[in-house]
């Protein structure tokens, strides 16, 4: 299987961290955070990895090259000065990411996820992680029945930012800047949409209050 960062958000809640500094190169225990992801996808047996560029690229490239260090080999995919959002940039980097099901991974989220264990059931056109609410996202995203993602009231939890995908979710699209959900709630109706709790460590480090929690989470269990 082959995966996909995805690198190329500006980090607004970041700044002023990110203004000189993309936000998959903020560091957690001394290493950036895409840095965690690209050991933890080697560990997996994934060796080819296609990451996505807009806000400081250079930097990025710079830093990673072509992946080599990490065990990987990585494909770039430029999307220019303004990101196409999180579709958008998927869709374009689909000639990359081959024929097959592919793992797509915020490169923005810290986890310890072993991604050798993901699959996507064949008759499911999308497979996301799920976790529980954080703090911060109290209602969720998504109600999970089973294995099936569904439509539905109660319990919902959060998508974690991994995500298994099949070219076929794309069907139809158009290139451009475009968000993800809309087809998220496509493949829903179809029943196609299906789900995984995962109750590991995660965290989303959209803030430097919660980069600052993870650091001295992690401190702690050193």
């Amino acid at each position: 299987m082959r995966a996909m960062l995805l690198a190329a958000g500006r980090g607004e809640r970041l700044r002023p961290l990110t203004d000189s500094l993309p936000k998959p190169l903020v560091t957690v225990r001394g290493r950036p955070l895409i840095a965690w992801h690209l050991e933890a996808l080697a560990r997996a047996g994934v060796r080819e990895v296609v990451v996505n560029v807009s806000w400081l690229a250079e930097r990025l490239r710079a830093a990673l090259g072509d992946g080599a260090q990490y065990g990987v080999h990585i494909d770039w995919s430029e999307e220019g000065p303004v990101p196409l959002e999180t579709g958008g940039g998927i869709f374009r980097a689909l000639p990359l990411l081959g024929p097959a099901a592919f793992l797509v991974v915020n490169a923005d989220i810290w986890c310890d996820i072993d991604f050798a264990t993901l699959s996507l059931p064949k008759e499911a056109l999308a497979k996301l992680l799920l976790v529980p609410n954080p703090p911060h996202h109290p209602q969720g995203d998504f109600a999970l029945e089973g294995e099936r993602i569904v439509a539905r009231e109660g319990p919902r939890f959060t998508y974690s930012g991994v995500g298994v995908y099949r070219p076929e979710f794309f069907r139809d699209c158009t290139p451009g800047r475009f968000p993800l959900l809309p087809l998220l709630q496509r493949a829903l109706a179809a029943g196609r949409l299906h789900g995984e709790l995962y109750r590991g460590r995660w965290c989303d480090v959209g803030t430097l209050g919660r980069l600052n929690q993870l650091e001295a989470q992690l401190s702690a269990v050193e």
